[in-house]
């Protein structure tokens, strides 16, 4: 059995977003059904709506930064009950079995995990359907708690822009003193400044525009210089620990790991469009490192909501009615929005 609840979805690569109405399942045993208040729009939505990575099933409902109410659960849930805020990130499910999916690193599901949309449920058949609707049905497994006195707003981008930084700060263990930089002040550059200066990292921001000095000294940044004075890179050779590299436009990496000191890594979170070439030179001159990372798995997503919980972190956001969803993409484009866009849904409960 299933109930059809208000949408928007694209019908074919480059339509525009449009009313649609999606089937969402009966909550099973193990189900928490979510009653929508807010999604965070990621930059991966238009990417995706776009076809611009290949591969994208249509008709596409996306969002993956999902914050709402629990208004009913199966007789198996333990975890959550009615009335509790809860959220859905970039995951619904994994097979649960494989090696990643039993190191917690769910993404790297050995038989692909279930993404919250522009993909299928485990079973390969059963379209997944994402945030930019009223409601969600999920495993309790893949729901995660949000932690009291988190504006909900904007708490929903940590489910996607929060633990894509906050991961690999973890894992190349960024503490206190340690030089940080985050080359781009944008969805996901603005919670990697305020994330790494929370553990005490000394971060300074990396972007060609001086218009952004300002707002990355608030979010705690305590230096800022110019990429594009071709100075900067000579001054600043060596003085990194970590670079995070949150840039979706081409950009030359052999620049930035000029700026790493002996045996430093930098963190690619950001996809341009077209490969990058790397010198060998670049990499080989002092055994730096260059390293990707992909969001994070259900029980670190989970410390990162906690963390921030715990520290008053919540993404900057401008909140938009779902009526202005394409206007939103366009103005990403130009990167007009300080930033993130999240949708209230009330706006779409009420259409």
């Amino acid at each position: 059995m299933t109930t059809k609840v208000p949408a928007y979805a694209a019908t074919a690569a480059k339509s525009p977003l449009a009313p649609f109405a999606v089937e969402r399942r009966e909550p099973g045993e193990h189900d928490v059904l979510i009653d929508i208040l807010y999604c965070g729009v990621c930059h991966s939505d238009i990417h995706q709506v776009r076809d611009e990575w290949g591969g994208s099933l249509f008709p596409m409902v996306p969002g993956h930064e999902i914050i709402g109410r629990v208004i009913r659960t199966g007789a198996g849930v333990t975890r959550f009950k009615k009335g509790d805020l809860a959220g859905v990130g970039c995951m619904v499910d994994s097979c649960r079995e494989c090696d990643p999916c039993r190191h917690d690193l769910e993404q790297f599901c050995a038989k692909g995990a279930a993404f919250t949309y522009n993909g299928t449920e485990m079973d390969r058949r059963t379209p997944t359907f994402g945030g930019y609707s009223t409601q969600v049905v999920v495993d309790e497994r893949f729901t995660l708690r949000i932690p009291d006195g988190l504006d909900p707003a904007g708490a929903a981008p940590l489910l996607c822009a929060g633990i894509t930084t906050y991961s690999p700060l973890r894992q190349w263990n960024c503490k206190a003193g340690d030089r940080v930089g985050v080359v781009g002040l944008g969805g996901l550059g603005h919670m990697a400044v305020k994330l790494a200066a929370s553990m005490g990292a000394e971060v300074t921001m990396l972007s060609t525009s001086r218009r952004k000095e300002e707002d990355a000294r608030r979010l705690g940044a305590r230096a800022f210089a110019l990429t594009s004075d071709e100075a900067t890179f000579a001054k600043l050779a060596g003085h990194f620990d970590l670079i995070i590299d949150t840039i979706s436009a081409p950009h030359d990496y052999n620049k930035y790991l000029g700026m790493l000191r002996p045996q430093s890594t930098m963190v690619v979170v950001g996809v341009p469009p077209q490969p990058t070439p790397v010198n060998a030179f670049s990499l080989i001159g002092g055994n730096k490192r260059l390293a990707g990372s992909l969001i994070g798995g259900i029980a670190e997503t989970q410390e990162v909501l906690d963390y921030c919980g715990a520290h008053k972190i919540v993404s900057e956001v401008e909140i938009i009615p779902i009526q202005k969803i394409n206007e939103a993409y366009e103005r990403m484009l130009k990167g007009d929005v300080r930033y993130r866009f999240v949708i209230d849904i009330a706006s779409l409960k009420a259409s």
